[in-house]
């Protein structure tokens, strides 16, 4: 009898089974970070890394700023006897520091590809090229403080510009398209070497280029074959724009070739790295 009423009571107390559809259980998955918050990460990283690495910054300043040495005081009297050549040259010499600078780069991306760095970016939430733009604005920032610090050296031993207000501003927005550029060019052959070795020796060519333009001595004075060469390789109309705008130099069609040039560049560059990357990676 007690049995009865305990199992006729507990049925009483227990609930109605539920009538609505049982809610499938669903799995949190993890979205990218949101915005650039990935992208300023990796900034933020390579820009410690590059103070981190004071003996890399010393030289991408030192090697141009010896430069400009050697060539004004050591060669600057026979190539130009008139004591303006530091004026001359300054243009060429940044154009040097940029390359210097960048260069480092590919050493870095190939590092970060052959480290397992960007393998493990493909566990997190963000986008694994975000990598690529943390290297290269990282590039553009510490460039372009080499660059003032080159400039400033300048002033020192006898560099007088003329130039006001706006071509100053056009000068910087030329120097950072090229540093863009050619950054993105060596972030990509970094991305196209077995090693950090070998991204090196491939980034020497492209530092070899001012030096068969006008940087130092005007094309007009090389052999004729090598004439043709400097006259159409993007580096001397990038040199002969920041010439005329620093100093005054007649412009001609210099200013809208090293733009183009700096454009064709980076657009080239930056699809090359983006492919590279996707083929490696497999993600962008």
């Amino acid at each position: 009898m007690t049995d009865h009423r305990t199992i006729a009571a507990n049925d009483e107390a227990s609930p109605a089974p539920s009538s609505a559809p049982i809610q499938p259980h669903r799995v949190r998955t993890r979205s990218r970070a949101p915005g650039a918050s990935a992208e300023v990460a990796l900034i933020g990283r390579s820009l410690r890394h590059a103070v981190r690495d004071v003996e890399s910054m010393l030289m991408a300043i030192a090697l141009p700023v010896l430069l400009m040495l050697m060539f004004t005081f050591v060669f600057g009297g026979a190539l130009d006897p008139g004591g303006d050549y530091v004026n001359y040259v300054v243009p060429g010499i940044v154009l040097t520091c940029a390359g210097f600078g960048a260069a480092s780069t590919s050493l870095s991306v190939a590092n970060d590809m052959t480290s397992g760095f960007v393998d493990r970016l493909r566990a997190m939430p963000m986008r694994a090229s975000a990598v690529i733009t943390g290297h290269v604005v990282a590039s553009l920032l510490k460039n372009l403080f080499a660059t003032g610090v080159v400039i400033a050296v300048a002033v020192l031993i006898g560099f007088r510009p003329t130039a006001d207000l706006g071509q100053w501003l056009a000068t910087i927005a030329l120097i950072a398209l090229y540093i863009l550029a050619i950054t993105y060019l060596f972030a990509a052959i970094g991305l196209a070497s077995k090693s950090a070795e070998s991204a090196n020796g491939y980034g020497f060519i492209l530092l070899f280029l001012p030096y068969v333009s006008s940087a130092f001595v005007p094309v007009e004075t090389m052999p004729g074959w090598l004439t043709v060469f400097a006259d159409n390789q993007p580096i001397t109309p990038i040199i002969d724009a920041l010439r005329s705008l620093l100093i005054g130099a007649e412009m001609g069609n210099s200013g809208v070739l090293a733009v183009g040039w700096c454009a064709v560049i980076l657009g080239l560059a930056a699809i090359w790295a983006s492919r590279l990357f996707t083929a490696k990676v497999g993600r962008r």
